[in-house]
């Protein structure tokens, strides 16, 4: 596909590279289609320019020149946006990859981040000092994307959502100046960034709050027969209904895996996975888990002793880069037994073995934040579902999609009808599904913040019209 850049010219664009510390790539240049590939295999976009940045300075002349030239500006962080955001057609993309240090301080127990790196090197940097804060659940996500959409996880039933562990962040707004913004520096533009997505600029450095936890978890898959699903989703809504902040008890729904601990006659057989976590010590969590550990007739049981940092890659094998992917997600305050059986029904007609549906709980301490509080609105959801439909051959496409839609429809009835950010394939339309109650204040701050709507290569709030 050929790409041009015909509002810019070839001596501006030079000026522009030639002023940068980090690379300026073009269609011709051979690690350009390298740069502009994601991990959704879906996501086929071809920008005019990308900007490998290297530093802050790269960033503010990135944003200057996409403004000054009324280019479509993508941002890219670890290009997990499921959307594909992260990548423009005809446009610039500004590529954060390479801006992925962290410093960790144990004694005041915070983390500071640039927005190039990976939950996976949070967490193994963090770890180091037996120290976490909460993130989710796949180590090659982007800690930029996550916590700009709210981030939830294994430890927010513990310690809330990513937004609630976050300080400060360091933010280049559309008028190309770095502003930091915290509780008690430009505290509205805080209050939009957690939960707003990118909105309102790109983060260049983000400030966590740190817990202790680990280095040794209990953590593991329960797994059983797809015949049991509908027993084995009631008992877990039970046992949640009632279960400590630490515990986090998840359920999906699949065929079974090739997973090591698993027989091979099962591999490729519908089966109900149960995922415990408990972020305490470990002797209290094999207490607390046993009634999930007793139930019923299970296949596997791989609950035990696990390394944090360990456990936040196991399902990476099950996430892996270049497949293609469609998600559909709602939140639920409850699991009624009618939502279920729609699960289970549906389950049992997955388009792909690739595909899986998932209900992670949250609530705890995630519920206690008023909705208020940060722009992410969904604190009354107990659980978020989503449908990862996965596949790798292009047509099978409309299938697969029709497959997630139709699910989504039928599970529409029993949902809150909120849905996590993060979680979105579709690229406009279901903006006040994500934002809920915070939509109008979302858009008075992206009209002060962003009043030409640079940032909207994302689930999109639209400034104010100028009078």
């Amino acid at each position: 596909m050929a790409v041009t850049i015909t509002p810019v010219d070839d001596g501006a664009i030079d000026g522009f590279g030639e002023g940068l510390r980090g690379d300026l790539l073009r269609p011709e240049d051979p690690n350009y289609d390298e740069a502009r590939s994601i991990w959704n295999g879906m996501i086929d976009r071809h920008p005019a320019l990308i900007v490998r940045a290297r530093g802050v300075s790269d960033v503010i002349a990135t944003v200057d020149f996409a403004r000054e030239h009324e280019l479509a500006l993508a941002v890219c962080g670890g290009g997990h946006n499921i959307a594909g955001n992260a990548v423009c057609d005809g446009g610039l993309m500004l590529d954060l990859s390479a801006m992925r240090s962290i410093y960790v301080d144990p004694e005041e127990r915070t983390a500071r981040v640039e927005p190039g790196a990976t939950l996976g090197d949070f967490d193994h940097e963090a770890q180091t000092f037996g120290l976490a804060t909460p993130l989710g659940i796949n180590s090659t996500t982007g800690v930029a994307g996550l916590t700009l959409g709210g981030g939830f996880g294994w430890l927010t039933r513990t310690y809330g959502m990513t937004v609630d562990n976050l300080r400060s962040v360091d933010v280049v707004t559309a008028d190309g100046r770095l502003r930091r913004a915290s509780d008690d520096e430009n505290p509205d533009l805080f209050w939009g960034v957690r939960g707003g997505g990118g909105n309102f600029g790109v983060v260049t450095s983000f400030e966590f709050d740190l817990h202790e936890v680990g280095p040794e978890v209990l953590a593991g898959p329960v797994v059983y027969p797809g015949e049991d699903a509908r027993d084995v989703l009631r008992h877990v809504r039970d046992f949640n209904e009632t279960a400590p902040d630490e515990s986090s008890v998840w359920a999906v729904l699949r065929k079974a895996p090739p997973l090591p601990f698993l027989p091979e006659e099962v591999h490729g057989v519908g089966v109900a996975i149960v995922v415990a976590f408990y972020a305490g010590d470990v002797a209290d969590g094999a207490e607390v888990l046993a009634p999930i550990r007793e139930f019923g007739d299970p296949i596997a049981d791989a609950v035990g002793p696990h390394g944090y940092a360990e456990f936040q890659q196991a399902f990476d094998p099950l996430l892996t880069t270049g497949a293609r992917n469609y998600w559909k997600s709602h939140n639920f305050d409850e699991l009624s037994d009618e939502a279920i059986d729609t699960a289970v029904d549906y389950a049992a007609t997955l388009p792909t073995p690739l595909s899986e549906i998932f209900f992670g709980q949250v609530g705890g301490a995630m519920a206690r934040v008023p909705s208020d509080a940060t722009a992410y609105p969904h604190r009354d959801a107990e659980y978020a579902m989503n449908v990862h439909t996965r596949w790798e051959d292009p047509a099978m496409d409309d299938e697969c999609i029709a497959w997630a839609r139709e699910f989504y429809d039928a599970m529409a009835p029993y949902a809150t009808g909120g849905v996590y950010v993060n979680f979105i394939s579709e690229r406009e339309g279901e903006e006040n599904l994500a934002y809920g109650e915070n939509y109008d204040r979302l858009v008075e701050l992206k009209t002060e913040y962003d009043p030409e709507n640079l940032f909207r290569m994302n689930q999109n709030i639209e400034p104010a019209p100028a009078r």
